[in-house]
Parts: C-alpha cells; sequence; structure tokens
C-alpha cells in the first residue's frame, strides 16, 4: 500500500527592493539528483522536526541566508516510487536577511531574479504555480489581511 506522509519542505527566498519582489532560485550541481535543473530550497523533514524549523535549516544551509520573515503558502504532493509513497512537501516563502549568499554542495550557482523572470527559469511546474500563489500572496511585502494566518514567523 503506498503512504502519504509530510516529508519535505520547499522554501522561496524572497527580497524586496525598489517595488520588485524577487526570488532567488538554485542550479544542482554535477553528481546531484537532476543536475543542472532550476529550483528552489528544498530538503527533508528530519525526525522531531516541524516544518517551519525545517525551512529555516534548509534555508541557512543551502544559501546561508537567515530568514526575517517566513509564510506558509501551500502544500505540494508528489510520488517517490523508491519509498513507495506519496511525499507532502510544506511550502513557504522566506523574506530573508540581506547578506551573501554561499551555496552548500548541492548546488553549483544562484540567481537573484524577479518572479516573472524566475518562473521561466524554475524546472518543476510545481514550483511555478507556488511561485505565483507566493507572489500574488506577497506582493506588498506581507500577507496583507491574511498576515495573521499565514506568517509562521
Amino acid at each position: 500500500m503506498i503512504e502519504a506522509r509530510v516529508a519535505t519542505v520547499d522554501v522561496f527566498p524572497l527580497r524586496r527592493a525598489a517595488g520588485v519582489l524577487s526570488a532567488l532560485v538554485l542550479q544542482r550541481a554535477e553528481h546531484t539528483r537532476c543536475t543542472g535543473a532550476w529550483e528552489i530550497v528544498h530538503g527533508r523533514i528530519e525526525a522531531g522536526e516541524r516544518p517551519e524549523d525545517a525551512a529555516v535549516r534548509e534555508v541557512r544551509e543551502e544559501t546561508g541566508l537567515e530568514i526575517a520573515r517566513l509564510y506558509n503558502v501551500t502544500v505540494q504532493p508528489f510520488y517517490l516510487q523508491m519509498f513507495d509513497a506519496v511525499t507532502l512537501a510544506v511550502v513557504f516563502a522566506a523574506f530573508v536577511r540581506d547578506g551573501d549568499v554561499v551555496l552548500g554542495a548541492e548546488h553549483e550557482r544562484s540567481e537573484w531574479m524577479p518572479v516573472e523572470e524566475a518562473l521561466v527559469r524554475l524546472t518543476w511546474p510545481r514550483s511555478r504555480t507556488a511561485l505565483r500563489e507566493a507572489a500574488a500572496l506577497l506582493a506588498g511585502g506581507d500577507a496583507g489581511p491574511v498576515e495573521d494566518v499565514l506568517r509562521v514567523r
């Protein structure tokens, strides 16, 4: 029987400058899964860890950036045949503090780009859909009237 479980997080690092919302996209390094693909921050939730804690940890590990504000955006299902499971990824958007991006071993390049450009660059259609949702919700720099529901930290 196929199992469904919340096991991963996807995080869109964001920043807003001069009225433009930008997203950080990461290119997978050689000798990793999906070599060359442009993605967002993605990772497993460790045992005993809450999804929002995993999001903060993964952003720090994969980019070296610290999160200033974290927002819950959606949940994305995907099938992992090697584990015979449907994995649910909790998707977050994170406004990050200023700083240099320091990539972990999984990625070889990073680029900040306006959301519209990031939508073209991202490999996964589900990431493009979630980024559109995040941008719609956070276009003004916060979640406006739904801040109390979507803001996690």
